[in-house]
């Protein structure tokens, strides 16, 4: 990007800056006004909560505020008690921020940045005070009004002046999500178009599981939009689910046609009849909106009991009912999808949503890693007792500001396997700000006189930078930079502002930032193929959980979420991996499907007879906990025969033709595809005996 284009800003990107710079100096004002002692922390949340969304304004406001209280009612309690042991007062204050930015990091939404700023707000309000505990009331109840105060201006500012709704950003994704879902579905459907697009069709897997995914963390903000947005918060995430549990069956039905194909040579008649008739009955709801589907019920159910069925292998009977029951889900699951879309359109036209709960899965299901997270809590921990010890030994007046930016460092960026070259990045801009930060704070700052004047001097450096941060590209280049300015002014709200103090503040900023990467580099930076692999074993470890659990409700559509939030967090580290890691599947979708059957199997296990299903759950627990531990292990022959004895009695009972037996052979199918994809089709039915061995 060249010079000129780079200082070449679209509306958008203005409009915001000067929202912000206009929300920073009415906090600014209005604290002034107030008489309140840090004015500048109002104008620095401000920029902190700004976002281009107003309702990700609105939540983030909301969820600063309550982390602000939380983190106040830590600092009051522990600072008073322990301020004559400043060792155990650091230790306190240490452990606090480990425990909440544990919780934070266990909670995947915008929901946990309460808890991480709960954590280093009692650090940045603790450790200044420590000279002056009889100060920390007042010192608290200031913070809280100060940074009350911007979010007061920046919620007041993005939410009247030219707001931004969410509206197209998430029907956008959700729009997307549901295209890419169906051209899956419809392609399946084709046989002509699915071999002329399978690479189309690849890509379209991995957009729908990043889709869900991202969609499922932006719909956070929704209950805050400013428009008619707010009121579908349930349907969106209802959609969400149902695209979610779509996936399995969409994979399972290609699985299924590829075995077909094996199998026979080519797809039979009565297959590619039924594909088509599915084919018709969604051209038709995208044409007419009629999601009538009783007729297409009946063809699925008509060709998963075929009258020449017995003239078929057992085989072929059993992988034509387990692609009937897979339709069937698909077209429920879709005329879910179309009815709740339409629910979302018109709720924003202002129509009343149902009286009726939609049930959904919750932010709950998606992945998390205890281990990582405490290993970020104790990064965290350490580098604040080290800078606290540096302090406390050398008496350094400016030691309690490397301690809040270690504390503040080792939170923002513990999401990421590595943050050292993200700390490293901020401390670069950071440094990039001094110049700029000394202009203000020796030159520019002391001849300032009125409101006004200060207005003047600050617009062109905050309007610009604020264009910048609007630009994705440059935000991390110019939030420290901004930061970096504000941080610099607010020593004249304690009058020093004076080339020593300045000298000391830099000083201390920088010597925290180190400490923090160093103490994280040694702690719990990871490479992208540790991260992947321990990513694959969290799924074999629930996999086995679910195979080891007859009595213990498993719910499936949160199964299919977790494991496509595992998909969109495995896809770019495999990327850049090199395409592939040693101990991890290849075909992150055959895990979601052995999910699916194993939540089945435990449905339907007793439609088999005893010893066959309690064996057959017995060595599935058994495998996949042994891959936890070897990450590559072969599938056993005994694994195949209990699966294939167990076809068979599906197969040759008569309760085959009932739902629960239905499910219980496409269960099967579908475990039998996903360990052995390449074993010959299933031997001749053979006696089992009643007694037998499991």
């Amino acid at each position: 990007m060249n010079a000129i284009a780079l200082f070449r800003f679209n509306r958008a990107e203005l409009i915001f800056s000067i929202k912000c710079f206009v929300a920073a100096m009415l906090a600014m004002f209005v604290a002034s006004r107030m008489g309140q002692p840090r004015p500048f922390w109002a104008l620095m949340t401000t920029y902190v909560v700004a976002n281009p969304l107003a309702g990700a304004v609105r939540s983030k406001a909301l969820f600063r505020l309550l982390g602000t209280l939380l983190g106040s009612a830590a600092a009051l309690l522990l600072v008073p008690a322990l301020s004559n042991t400043p060792e155990l007062l650091t230790l306190a204050l240490a452990l606090w921020l480990g425990v909440c930015l544990y919780f934070s990091l266990q909670d995947r939404t915008p929901w946990s940045y309460v808890f991480m700023l709960a954590g280093y707000t009692a650090a940045l309000i603790g450790f200044p005070a420590v000279d002056a505990p009889q100060t920390m009331f007042d010192t608290a109840i200031a913070r809280v009004e100060e940074i009350g105060l911007g979010i007061l201006a920046a919620t007041v500012v993005h939410s009247i002046v030219l707001p931004t709704g969410l509206g197209s950003t998430v029907l956008g994704l959700l729009d997307r999500s549901l295209r890419d879902a169906r051209q899956w579905l419809l392609d399946l459907m084709q046989p002509p178009l699915r071999e002329a697009k399978s690479g189309a069709l690849a890509a379209d897997r991995g957009r729908v599981a990043a889709d869900i995914t991202q969609l499922r963390l932006l719909s956070t903000h929704i209950p805050f939009d400013t428009t008619h947005l707010r009121w579908t918060a349930g349907a969106v995430r209802a959609v969400q689910d149902r695209v979610a549990s779509l996936t399995p069956a969409l994979s399972a039905v290609e699985d299924r046609l590829q075995a077909l194909r094996q199998a026979e040579g080519s797809l039979a008649p009565d297959v590619t009849a039924v594909m088509a008739k599915v084919a018709q009955w969604l051209q038709a709801l995208d044409r007419d909106g009629d999601n009538d589907a009783s007729t297409l019920r009946q063809a699925i159910r008509d060709f998963g009991e075929a009258t020449d069925a017995q003239q078929r292998s057992s085989w072929s009977r059993a992988l034509r009912l387990s692609l009937a029951e897979r339709l069937d889900e698909l077209v429920d699951g879709w005329c879910a999808c179309v009815a709740l879309r339409r629910e979302v359109d018109d709720g924003l036209r202002g129509v009343a949503p149902p009286s009726r709960r939609l049930r959904t899965v919750g932010d709950g299901a998606l992945h998390r890693d205890v281990g990582m997270a405490l290993l970020s809590s104790l990064a965290a921990v350490v580098a604040i007792c080290i800078c606290a010890a540096f302090w406390i030994l050398t008496g350094w007046p400016s030691g309690s500001a490397a301690v809040m930016m270690a504390a503040v460092f080792c939170s923002f960026f513990a999401t990421m396997d590595d943050p050292v070259p993200a700390i490293h990045g901020f401390l670069k801009y950071t440094l990039w700000s001094v110049p700029l930060s000394a202009i203000y704070v020796l030159l520019l700052l002391p001849a300032v006189h009125d409101f006004g004047m200060l207005v003047v001097v600050c617009a062109p450096v905050f309007v610009l930078l604020g264009c910048f941060v609007a630009r994705p590209t440059t935000m991390m280049a110019a939030m420290p930079i901004l930061f970096g300015v504000a941080s610099a002014l607010a020593l004249h709200d304690t009058a020093n502002a004076d080339l020593v103090s300045f000298t000391n503040s830099m000083i201390a900023q920088v010597v925290g930032i180190l400490v923090a990467g160093r103490t994280t580099r040694l702690i719990r930076s990871v490479g992208v193929d540790w991260s992947a692999r321990r990513i694959q074993r969290a799924t074999w470890r629930e996999l086995a959980d679910m195979a080891a659990a007859p009595r213990r409700q498993v719910k499936a559509d949160a199964y299919a979420v977790r494991m496509l939030d595992r998909i969109s967090l495995l896809a770019p580290r495999v990327a850049a991996a090199g395409g592939t890691v040693d101990g991890v599947s290849a075909d992150a979708l055959r895990d979601l499907r052995l999910g699916s059957d194993v939540v089945a199997m435990q449905r339907v296990r007793a439609h088999l007879p005893l010893h066959l299903g309690h064996g057959l759950m017995r060595d599935l627990e058994r495998l996949f906990r042994e891959r936890m531990v070897s990450h590559v292990v072969a599938n056993p022959s005994s694994l195949q025969k209990r699966i294939d004895d167990a076809l068979q009695a599906a197969l040759g009972a008569e309760g085959h033709a009932s739902p629960e037996g239905r499910s219980a052979i496409s269960a099967l199918v579908g475990l039998r595809r996903n360990l052995y994809p390449d074993a010959p089709p299933v031997r001749p039915a053979v006696a089992v005996p009643e007694g037998g061995a499991p």
